[in-house]
């Protein structure tokens, strides 16, 4: 059974204001996100880990297949009117977000599509929920906000007003960042894994 619900993604309308996004509420299907859930990778601490550096269960490692298949890139190309072959594609898991976490940014020029999953069951904080945003300096002039959790996909092109952020949160969220990025990006991402591969396990070591 597949994790994940491509008509949900078909069906979601591709928002404009203030720059191009979607939403897909429920995109990890809610029969799947508890074990989801059960099979996401532990992390030594409250760092952001490349997926392939991590260990995780079958059901996390199904939903990780579907989102490396083809399937899923052309399901983003059609909807932003995008190419990206030849980008190559990173991702992370975080599952804890801090008090300093959220100010408001754009996301590196290198990046092409960012998405966002959010695999919380629910969320009754007021902090953390991602906010798209109108400027790069108020955090409450914004187009959306969007609760971190229910299995919902986040996607936006990255750009010089893509602006987004949150309100503090310090605690657990558990999310994973997907991002399409220029090729160039591309050595410089491999120096920070190999440091990155030696933090992992060392703090393993000592846990």
């Amino acid at each position: 059974m597949s994790t994940i619900d491509f008509e949900a993604l078909a069906a979601a309308k591709l928002r404009t204001d203030p720059y191009d996004y979607l939403v897909v509420p429920g995109f990890i299907r809610p029969e799947a996100l508890g074990a989801v859930n059960r099979d996401f990778p532990s992390l030594p601490d409250a760092g952001t880990y490349p997926v392939e550096l991590l260990s995780f269960g079958p059901a996390f490692e199904s939903f990780w297949k579907e989102i490396q298949a083809p399937a899923f890139r052309h399901a983003v190309e059609e909807k932003f009117g995008v190419d990206l072959i030849g980008h190559p594609l990173m991702a992370t898991v975080r599952d804890c977000c801090q008090a300093t976490d959220g100010a408001i940014h754009t996301d590196s020029k290198t990046k092409v599509i960012t998405v966002l999953f959010y695999f919380e069951e629910s969320w009754p904080h007021e902090g953390a929920r991602l906010r798209i945003l109108r400027s790069g300096t108020d955090l409450e002039d914004y187009a959306d906000e969007v609760l971190p959790c229910g299995g919902t996909m986040l996607a936006f092109r990255r750009s010089e007003r893509s602006f987004h952020g949150h309100k503090p949160h310090d605690g657990r969220r558990r999310i994973m960042q997907l991002h399409w990025v220029d090729p160039k990006r591309i050595e410089k991402n491999e120096r920070k894994r190999r440091t990155l591969r030696w933090r992992l396990k060392k703090a393993l070591r000592l846990g």
